[in-house]
């Protein structure tokens, strides 16, 4: 039986630990919490911060690779582990371009992939300049930046924490002070017609394959919904596909990433942010899909054979279930309530602790026609029934 080892013990590892079951694989999570999501279905656990390197070792002692639910780790730690022979898949050196969002961005720009324009800022403001230390000799002119931009933290990053909307040059002081100056990515704004996410895998051999593109919606830079499939052109489809094969031929990747995208009024497909990792816009493949992405994950770091992405149904609709207040509620009645629409399926994430904007779970309900203005309705109703009011 392999043995799989998992940083971190949130909702991915936990729909990890439902995939391996079926590939007869024993996964075991280092997670710092016992009331988190993994530990309930994992077949055991450490009981550790996911960036303590000597739980991590630990860890290795007890499985044969280890992967990742999140990026949120100490990668020079990691490396001297690596160096004694521990198997990490995705590869470190993988991880090492993508983990800081400038470098991200800069890697997207030297392997040729299409991004918004962008920069970094690190430094002091006075009231017309921003002293920049690293990313270029002179000071920056606030007044002649194009406004509005988005700002984001190069580290740490997650469900809409550490990004920023900046509509001017106070505004943009304002949010650099409360940062305390840490470096930030600034890029530019991008009027969109539609985000878009693609699901793609590659195996230890080479092998990759990408899950239908599918459009998604966010609300204050949190994804609300999934459209599945993303209502496209061919050119456009064929375009995103590319991306992926490009990026994970680029990388020498192992397991699956998500990879987030702009379809722009005039019909350019930019690269947003790159997870490696499984990612909320592949829930829908838990239902959907003949391999989930979190079976597709296991199946490349255990070095199987990987399996088919292809759609179950004519299209799907997946709605975060996302708090909206202070409780410890486990909201029992909406759930059921969730669990009577027609062909949904309803994934509790078994968290102890409410709080607006946390992902608590997910619904997805297939669909026997692809078509946008039906998924959109079908998360209305959903939408109706989660929140107490609609937002």
């Amino acid at each position: 039986m392999k043995r799989v080892g998992v940083i971190g013990g949130g909702q991915l590892a936990w729909m990890m630990a439902g995939a391996s079951e079926s590939l007869g694989v024993k996964l075991i999570v280092q997670t710092p919490h016992s009331t988190d999501p993994a530990v309930e279905i994992a077949d055991s656990t450490i009981f550790a911060a996911i960036d303590d390197a000597a739980a991590t070792l630990e860890l290795a002692n007890r499985c044969d690779v280890i992967t990742f639910e999140n990026e949120f780790i100490n990668l020079p730690a990691l490396r001297e582990l690596a160096q004694q022979g521990i198997s990490f898949r995705p590869g470190l050196e993988v991880l090492a371009p993508l983990l800081d969002k400038y470098d991200q961005r800069c890697y997207l720009e030297d392997i040729g992939l299409p991004t918004p324009s962008f920069m970094t800022l690190e430094g002091e403001v006075g009231n017309d300049e921003l002293n920049l230390t690293k990313s270029f000799p002179q000071p920056l002119n606030l007044p002649q930046l194009d406004f509005p931009l988005v700002l984001k933290t190069r580290r740490h990053g997650y469900d809409g924490q550490g990004t920023f909307i900046i509509k001017d040059s106070e505004a943009l002081q304002s949010t650099l002070q409360k940062l305390k100056y840490a470096p930030v990515l600034l890029e530019e704004f991008v009027p969109f017609e539609r985000e878009l996410a693609v699901m793609a895998a590659r195996s230890v051999d080479g092998e990759i394959v990408v899950y239908p593109v599918v459009e998604t919606q966010q609300e204050d830079q949190v994804c609300r919904r999934v459209l599945v499939p993303a209502e496209i052109s061919l050119a456009v489809e064929e375009e995103v596909n590319a991306i992926a094969h490009s990026l994970l031929n680029s990388l020498q990747a192992v397991g699956i990433f998500g990879i987030e995208l702009f379809l722009t009024n005039d019909g350019k497909v930019l690269v947003n942010e790159i997870a490696p990792r499984t990612h909320n816009s592949g829930h829908f493949t838990l239902d959907a899909s003949v391999t989930s992405q979190f079976e597709q994950h296991l199946r490349a770091v255990c070095g199987l054979p990987l399996g088919n992405p292809a759609l179950k149904s004519a299209g799907a609709v997946m709605v975060n279930l996302l708090g909206y207040e202070h409780s410890q509620n486990d909201y029992f009645a909406k759930r059921q309530q969730l669990a009577e629409l027609p062909a949904s399926y309803v994934h509790w994430y078994g968290k102890t602790e409410s709080r607006p904007g946390r992902k608590l779970g997910h619904v997805t309900v297939l669909l026997d026609i692809a078509n946008r203005a039906e998924a959109e309705a079908i998360a209305q109703t959903i939408e109706s029934i989660w929140y107490p009011q609609q937002r």
